[in-house]
């Protein structure tokens, strides 16, 4: 068995999705300032943040782009813990294509855009992304969740987001900025993708990682 991660790092400063405010983490406690609440020698440290929820890779849940879809709260671990995943090799851009059946699996897209993560390019537009018939033969095929290793699973270059739309209106999460998928198989692996249950929210970074069979 060999643990795969496939999340980048995000921190102070650095990781949110382009154009949106970065991460910003303060000392809600420092060590020297738990000296006077607990035994000598005895230290801790907490941290506070601000951020938004679109920062590293994070998972996307119906409530992100729909009034009645369901939050982080109403997720299934199901969805999203100890899934089949395969794999599609899709450099793109455009990225169009009949998955073929893939019911309850976890279709991850490696377009290889994550070498760009932290540069100008990650965000610049160009990235691959989904055309509405990569987009209806997913839904058709009923995966459990989609992934990809691109700044966006959508073209950004208009207001529309059409695999945003039917993929979450058909209630597949979407997993987004995954990395290290070069590291994975076409098959035989599980993937997990787990964010916290964080009611009234759709959005959330995740740690996603798979386990190669």
């Amino acid at each position: 068995m060999t643990l795969v991660d496939l999340s980048h790092e995000f921190g102070d400063g650095r990781g949110a999705y382009p154009g949106v405010p970065q991460p910003k983490v303060r000392d809600h406690m420092s060590f020297d300032d738990s000296a006077s609440h607990y035994a000598p020698g005895t230290e801790f440290s907490i941290k506070a943040f601000e951020m938004v929820a679109n920062t590293g890779t994070y998972l996307d849940t119906p409530a992100h782009r729909r009034r009645d879809g369901f939050d982080l709260a109403g997720l299934g671990l199901e969805v999203v813990a100890n899934v089949p995943g395969v794999v599609i090799d899709a450099p793109g851009p455009p990225i169009d294509l009949d998955p073929g059946p893939m019911t309850g699996m976890a279709v991850l897209f490696r377009t290889g855009w994550s070498r760009h993560w932290g540069s100008p390019t990650y965000g610049a537009g160009g990235h691959p992304h989904l055309t509405r018939v990569a987009i209806d033969a997913l839904v058709a095929a009923g995966p459990a969740l989609v992934g990809i290793d691109s700044v966006n699973i959508d073209d950004t270059s208009d207001g529309e987001r059409p695999a945003h739309t039917a993929l979450l209106a058909a209630g597949i999460p979407i997993v987004e900025h995954l990395t290290n998928l070069e590291a994975l198989p076409r098959d035989r692996f599980r993937f997990f993708a787990v964010p916290p249950r964080f009611a009234g929210v759709g959005t959330f970074p995740v740690r996603a990682f798979a386990i190669v069979e």
